[in-house]
C-alpha cells in the first residue's frame, strides 16, 4: 500500500505541471528525496526591483557598462539601463530583414539566449537563438548581430550561424542557450523537440544533442563525430532531452541542465562524444505516470551528477562569483519555474556537488533566468504567464 501511495503522490504532483514548461512540481518544503525538493535557505538578502514592465523575460546579459540586454520571448531585445530604464533595441516579430521569430501561447517557442561574444569590447558582436519560421515549420537559429550602442541602440550586420536540422512544426524542448568556452568556439544545446525524443539517440539529426561551433558558425576540426560517416559534425554529446542552462565553470568544466518529463531532470558535467542517455536510460516517470525507460543506468552511457524526480523544471543556471556573498563561491544556482524559487547547489572543494537549498520561494514568483552581475550581485529573471508584469531582480546582502 506504501508504494501504491508514493506512486499517487506523483501522479497528482504530474497533474499540476504546466504543459508549456515540460516538467514541474508543486512547490513546498522537502519531505523526501523523491519529492525533488529542498529546505528554504535562510533570508540573508535583500531584493531589489531592476526593472519591471518585461513581456516573457528569457535571458539577459551583462553590457561592460553595467547595462543589460534582455531577451522577450514574445520577440523584443531591449537594453535595461542600471537605472531601469528601457529602450527596444530590435523586434524580431516584423521579419525584417531576418527571419521572423515563432511565438505562440501554450508553446515553448520565441525568442532565447543573448551573449556577448568574449571579445565584445572590441568587436560589438552578439549572439542571439530564437525559434523562426521556416515557412510552414520552424527552427531553431543562431544569429550573429553587431550591436551598435546609443540613446537608439540597434543591431545590424545580422547573420545566420547556424539551423537546427530538422525543421518541425511542433513547438516544445528547444535547449537554445549559448556557451563560450575558453577556446573561443561554443556549445549550445538543442531539445529534442518533444514528440522525436528517440532521435536524440541518433547522430544524423540536432535532436537531444549539444553542438559545437567555431565563432563564425563553422564547425571545429577536433569536434568528437566530425570523421563519423552519418554523423552531424557540429554534434558535441548526445541523448539530450531540453537542456535550458549551461555554463562554463571557473575550473574549466561545462555543466549543463536539462528537463526531465515528471521527474529526471538532470545536471550532467558535459563531455564531447559523450551520450547522456535520453530516453534510453531516465529516472524520470512520463507524463502518464508510466517508466521512460525500465534502466538507470547503461553501459556506454553517462550518469548525471544530481537528478530531481519529480522535476523541478529548470531553467536559467549560474556559477556565483563575486564578493558580496562569499559563502556562495562557486556554488550553483538553478533558476526553477513550477516550483518558484532557485536551487542553490553547493560546491565542495573537491568539486563534487553537496547540500541542497531554496531560495527566493517567498517571492511567489516563476524564475526564468539567474546570473551573477559584475557588481557581485545576483540578478533574476521573474516570469509572469500574464503579460508584461515579469521583472529583473537584484539580490543584496541583508543590512544589519
Amino acid at each position: 500500500m506504501r508504494s501504491n501511495s508514493i506512486i499517487l503522490s506523483i501522479l497528482v504532483s504530474c497533474l499540476m505541471i504546466s504543459c508549456a514548461d515540460q516538467g514541474a512540481s508543486s512547490s513546498g518544503v522537502k519531505t523526501s528525496e523523491l519529492a525533488g525538493k529542498a529546505d528554504p535557505a535562510p533570508i540573508n538578502y535583500e531584493i531589489q526591483t531592476v526593472a519591471d514592465g518585461l513581456d516573457h523575460p528569457w535571458s539577459l546579459a551583462f553590457l561592460p557598462n553595467g547595462d543589460m540586454l534582455v531577451t522577450e520571448r514574445t520577440g523584443k531585445l531591449k537594453r535595461v539601463g542600471k537605472n531601469g530604464k528601457t529602450d527596444l533595441v530590435h523586434d524580431f516579430t516584423t521579419g525584417e530583414p531576418h527571419p521572423t521569430v515563432h511565438f505562440g501561447d501554450g508553446m515553448q517557442a520565441g525568442l532565447f539566449d543573448v551573449v556577448l561574444h568574449p571579445q565584445f569590447e572590441s568587436n560589438s558582436q552578439v549572439y542571439i537563438s530564437y525559434a523562426a519560421h521556416q515557412g510552414d515549420q520552424n527552427s531553431l537559429l543562431l544569429m550573429r548581430f553587431r550591436y551598435d550602442d546609443g540613446a537608439a541602440p540597434r543591431l545590424s550586420e545580422g547573420k545566420q550561424l547556424f539551423a537546427a536540422s530538422p525543421a518541425r512544426v511542433q513547438g516544445n524542448h528547444y535547449g537554445a542557450r549559448i556557451q563560450f568556452l575558453s577556446d573561443g568556439t561554443l556549445l549550445m544545446p538543442v531539445g529534442d523537440a518533444f514528440h522525436f525524443r528517440e532521435k536524440a539517440q541518433q547522430l544524423d539529426t540536432h535532436f537531444g544533442k549539444i553542438v559545437r561551433l567555431n565563432d563564425d558558425g563553422s564547425v571545429p576540426a577536433d569536434n568528437p563525430f566530425v570523421d563519423r560517416e552519418g554523423a552531424l559534425p557540429e554534434i558535441w554529446s548526445y541523448g539530450h532531452r531540453n537542456p535550458q542552462g549551461i555554463i562554463l565553470a571557473a575550473d574549466g568544466r561545462v555543466f549543463a541542465h536539462e528537463h526531465g518529463p515528471a521527474g529526471g531532470d538532470e545536471i550532467n558535467e558535459i563531455k564531447p562524444g559523450v551520450n547522456y542517455g535520453w530516453p534510453t536510460v531516465s529516472y524520470g516517470l512520463d507524463y502518464s505516470g508510466g517508466r521512460i525507460s525500465p534502466f538507470e543506468a547503461r553501459n556506454g552511457t553517462e550518469q548525471s551528477l544530481v537528478h530531481f524526480t519529480p522535476s523541478i523544471a529548470p531553467s536559467g543556471f549560474a556559477q556565483y562569483s563575486g564578493e558580496a556573498f562569499p559563502d556562495w563561491q562557486d556554488d550553483l544556482f538553478l533558476s526553477a519555474l513550477v516550483l518558484k524559487h532557485v536551487r542553490h547547489v553547493e560546491m565542495e572543494a573537491d568539486g563534487s556537488l553537496g547540500k541542497q537549498t531554496e531560495l527566493f520561494g517567498e517571492l511567489g514568483a516563476r524564475f526564468r533566468d539567474v546570473r551573477t552581475g559584475p557588481d557581485g550581485y545576483l540578478y533574476l529573471l521573474t516570469e509572469d504567464k500574464s503579460g508584461p508584469v515579469s521583472k529583473i531582480l537584484r539580490v543584496v546582502p541583508k543590512r544589519p
